[in-house]
């Protein structure tokens, strides 16, 4: 059990460790927002981290071959999904940016929590790069890890609640972030800066999947 729950952490870490464009949006989503919402995204995130390395187990050795077969089209929807969500975050920050400046009201782009756990959640379901890290993390010589009794169920547990602290993390910083940015000059920029992240992953997933 305890090799299970050290492969499940080292998966869980090691998928959501690397910075890209779900982390620079979780971060600026919290800098704009407040913790509730970005805690709730970064459960999303987590849950689809968890979710994939359940199929993962599950599937096995058959798992890999059947992925060859989708990840192009999982590679464009999640370029397609990345770049709408950089057009939304930088246009409707910039007519929130103005609407401040006249001394009009509230984010027109901030979710509820449960709202942020959704988008965050079917964003991380449709990249293609968290399937295939588990896919192989399983198949290239941890299968025994997490082969005993209970050790898949460790195994799930452990990079879920992995994932799920450093995604906290994230939105903790975006969080301190955001208050340190107090105007709403720095708010933009840090959106502006967000979206062009999440633009610029968006188009090498495109160039690399032609």
């Amino acid at each position: 059990m305890s090799a299970a729950l050290v492969a499940g952490l080292l998966a869980g870490y090691g998928i959501a460790m690397p910075v890209g464009a779900v982390a620079a949006y979780l971060v600026a989503l919290s800098a704009r927002t407040s913790w509730r919402v970005g805690a709730g995204a970064a459960l999303g995130v987590a849950t689809a981290d968890g979710l994939y390395a359940l199929i993962s187990v599950i599937g096995g050795a058959a798992l890999a071959p059947a992925l060859q077969s989708i990840t192009l089209p999982l590679r464009w929807a999640s370029a397609l999904v990345l770049l709408a969500l950089a057009c939304r975050s930088a246009v409707t920050t910039m007519a929130h940016h103005r609407m401040r400046r006249v001394g009009a009201g509230a984010d027109p782009d901030a979710p509820s929590p449960g709202r942020a756990y959704l988008r965050l959640l079917g964003i991380t379901m449709t990249n293609p790069i968290t399937v295939l890290y588990f896919a192989a993390f399983v198949l290239a010589g941890q299968g025994r890890a997490v082969s005993g009794q209970w050790g898949a169920e460790v195994f799930v547990l452990a990079a879920f609640a992995a994932s799920a602290s450093w995604q906290l993390l994230l939105a903790g910083g975006g969080t301190l972030l955001g208050r340190a940015l107090t105007g709403s000059l720095g708010r933009l920029l840090t959106s502006l800066v967000s979206s062009a992240v999440i633009t610029g992953f968006a188009v090498h997933l495109l160039v690399s999947g032609a």
